[in-house]
């Protein structure tokens, strides 16, 4: 076995184990730290599916990719978030200065009754007449009358005012994805 396989073996083995202070003591380099093993994972993508904070950031430190993407197109805080570890998680959105959003996110929004919205001071009056009893609120803030965003836009004149307004009088915020991991399943 050369010295790069022994080396990388023990990068994988740290990893997956919660040695923090052996990947240190390895100081990886760049190529080490985005390697792949058989199952297309890389270190960073073993600790945040094991969870320990202090590996995840161990690796990070040690220069590992927040973004790289294993061959099944998730990112490190994906798997953590995945895997219920949401302290992993939330270093790696921080080391990623907050890129999370993977491929396959899905839009949030939320029903309202058209009065409820219709009760902002800037609710335009060109608006029309709707007929509809609700509408939803997305997390860019605009209004449509049919669940997916960008169809059949109700209002879209988003200002701080409106949002301020759909935070503080409709109670709206989008979840953030730590928010939605089970409490069973946190990690």
């Amino acid at each position: 076995m050369t010295a790069g396989k022994r080396r990388r073996g023990a990068l994988a083995a740290a990893s997956k184990t919660g040695d923090s202070e052996k990947i240190r003591e390895l100081a990886p380099t760049g190529e080490e730290l985005s390697a792949r093993d058989e199952d297309g994972w890389s270190a960073l993508d073993w600790a945040a599916g094991h969870g320990d904070p202090a590996t995840v950031a161990a690796l990070l430190a040690a220069g590992a990719d927040p973004l790289a993407k294993a061959e099944d197109e998730r990112t490190p805080y994906d798997i953590a978030l995945a895997a219920g570890h949401c302290e992993a998680a939330l270093l790696l959105r921080e080391s990623a200065g907050g890129e999370t959003r993977s491929p396959g996110w899905t839009p949030y929004c939320r029903a309202y009754p058209l009065s409820a919205v219709r009760a902002y001071p800037g609710w335009p009056e060109d608006a029309g007449e709707r007929t509809e009893e609700f509408v939803y609120l997305h997390d860019d803030f605009t209004v449509t009358a049919a669940i997916w965003p960008g169809e059949d836009v109700v209002f879209a004149a988003v200002t701080p005012e409106w949002e301020r307004f759909c935070r503080d009088e409709l109670g709206f915020a989008a979840p953030d994805d730590l928010d939605l991991v089970p409490e069973a399943d946190r990690g």
